[in-house]
């Protein structure tokens, strides 16, 4: 039997169940409620923060701020801003913040929605990091799709090769470069989950160690990572 719920009780279990941080505040940005997300990203409890200013949480969104938000809202239905957050043990976390207007218990009230993207950027300074090393490693380096098609490479890669640029590079497939039998068969093992070293010629005559290793994520085997040394 369906049991009716007054709008606010399902207006807090809609907040309740939102996997962001939600924060709403009168028009002036004076906090007027939050939801179990925002305790866990800042530490504060509900009680804690009713009518503080948003800034409390975000010191970057002062008065100011929020009134300039408020008026490029007219035009827009949200708005959304790359922030620092302040957590109540002085932790700094980095914030995606979406901004919109609701008629709540004023109109014109506005809804703070924080995603806490902390974690995706440690990831991106981290594959920022892996390319950067992978591209300035001696070693020439490339990685090759199922085909055997050069999808990556480095400029120590092009060198060995004699390539002109990254496009030159991306026309080449591991096969026309290293073209004996004995290196096909090696990469097709490499594909199917093994890594494997091998020695071998380039058409110039030069000697390379040439390690071959899945490109996998899972049990999904995406092509060849290969690395290639002079000897």
């Amino acid at each position: 039997m369906f049991v009716h719920k007054d709008r606010k009780s399902l207006f807090r279990q809609f907040l309740a169940g939102m996997y962001d941080a939600v924060v709403i505040t009168d028009p002036n940005g004076h906090i007027i409620e939050i939801n179990p997300r925002a305790v866990e990203h800042f530490g504060y409890e509900s009680d804690e923060v009713v009518d503080k200013p948003i800034s409390f949480y975000i010191p970057g969104l002062t008065a100011a701020v929020v009134q300039r938000v408020r008026n490029g809202l007219k035009d827009d239905r949200h708005m959304v801003i790359d922030a620092g957050g302040k957590r109540k043990d002085g932790g700094r976390i980095a914030c995606e913040v979406m901004v919109s207007v609701v008629d709540l218990a004023n109109p014109g009230d506005l809804v703070f929605t924080i995603r806490n993207v902390e974690k995706r950027r440690n990831a991106m300074n981290v594959y920022r990091a892996k390319a950067n090393a992978f591209h300035a490693a001696p070693c020439g380096l490339c990685i090759c799709d199922a085909e055997g098609r050069v999808r990556e490479n480095n400029a120590a890669f092009r060198g060995l090769f004699s390539l002109a640029d990254d496009d030159a590079a991306r026309r080449q497939t591991f096969a026309g470069l290293l073209g004996d039998g004995a290196m096909a068969r090696e990469f097709v093992s490499a594909l199917a989950g093994e890594t494997v070293s091998a020695r071998t010629s380039t058409a110039n005559g030069d000697v390379l160690q040439v390690r071959l290793s899945p490109n996998n994520h899972g049990r999904h085997n995406y092509g060849v990572v290969c690395s290639f040394l002079k000897v």
